[in-house]
């Protein structure tokens, strides 16, 4: 059974009666922080969850809960549970967090972001605009922002081999509920179809959509292959996350127990790091293992111009929904980027 099935078992009474009871619990006198994400046992924010909790209880007498994808529902009913204070922290990625944080939606800008790790991984070390402007923007939401982190390259999934935009044509792609990714795949030549993650395996099963977007290692571990055997690599983006706490609860606590939980963010995002490098060769290595049918498609630099050629379209629909703070943050970002590129 994997684990798409696994989680289809999970009932919505289950799912309420644990928050429900995780919340029975006075949050100001608690020794156990609990700590939700989006991912399956063993995913990358599953991991980086691990070392969190290894550094705050090898580093305190607290105690981190960590629950997983599905154990207190989708990502909308974690964060929601976070700004209630039933949570202490979560896990989220702007693809859903952009519904809460407009200017989040700007990881999806297509092309922005580029493609080989290290650079990736300085710009999250080094920009203003992840570590200096994003947290007011959070702040404003009653969130804490801890740490903002690369999983991977996003690869699409679908029903058949593609390697151009008019291969996209009236394909229903699922996407997060996030506007600027519907209008990435809208300038694609897809029909962008917002799913729930919980539906997305079930949806390719039976053709209700024909593809989906995500790092390689959930393609593997989601069993996603099985059910959608063509992977398209068009180097368009990689998948971003995002530690954050309740930012009534973050304030509560003593400088000691602040100063903690930065040190277990900046801990986890190191040790996280370490392990995402080389994790999407392993990945990709176990779906054409694992499957005959899994077909892979790596666009040379011609073909990606052709999808490129789309993104000006959707950074314009960025600053359309943001204004001006939009635009000012994606000029830093910009900056940014020029910054590390350039060093």
């Amino acid at each position: 059974m994997n684990k798409s099935t696994m989680l289809r078992k999970i009932t919505g009474a289950t799912t309420l009666t644990l928050a429900a009871a995780i919340g029975a619990t006075s949050v100001a006198n608690a020794a156990t922080w609990r700590y939700a994400h989006e991912e399956y046992d063993g995913d990358v924010q599953d991991v980086y969850a691990e070392f969190f909790k290894e550094y705050v209880e090898e580093n305190s007498d607290h105690q981190i809960q960590i629950f997983e994808f599905g154990q207190l529902g989708e990502s909308d009913d974690i964060m929601e549970q976070t700004q209630n204070g039933i949570l202490q922290f979560v896990n989220q990625s702007p693809g859903f967090t952009g519904s809460l944080i407009p200017e989040a939606q700007i990881f999806f800008i297509p092309y922005l972001m580029p493609t080989d790790m290290e650079t990736v991984v300085e710009f999250f070390r080094e920009s203003d605009a992840i570590n200096e402007m994003f947290p007011e923007l959070y702040a404003e939401k009653d969130l804490e922002l801890l740490k903002m982190y690369p999983e991977g390259e996003m690869v699409i999934t679908l029903d058949e081999k593609a390697s151009s935009p008019e291969d996209l044509k009236n394909k229903k792609i699922r996407v997060m509920t996030n506007p600027l990714l519907s209008a990435t795949y809208e300038a694609f030549g897809a029909t962008p179809t917002p799913l729930p993650w919980g539906e997305v395996y079930g949806a390719l099963q039976t053709n209700m959509i024909d593809g989906q977007e995500n790092p390689i290692f959930w393609i593997e571990s989601g069993g996603l292959y099985e059910v959608s055997p063509n992977l398209l690599f068009t180097g368009h983006g990689w998948f971003t996350t995002a530690i954050m706490a309740n930012q009534d609860f973050y304030n509560g606590l003593s400088e000691e127990d602040q100063k903690l939980v930065r040190e277990a963010a900046d801990y986890a995002f190191d040790k996280i790091i370490d392990h995402i490098d080389g994790l999407a060769d392993e990945s990709l290595e176990k779906i054409t293992e694992a499957s005959d049918e899994v077909t892979v498609t790596k666009l040379n630099e011609e073909q990606i111009q052709a999808f490129r050629d789309r993104a000006p379209e959707v950074e314009e629909r960025f600053i359309e929904m943001t204004g001006e703070r939009g635009e000012e943050l994606l000029n830093q970002f910009k900056k940014d980027l020029e910054d590390v590129q350039s060093d």
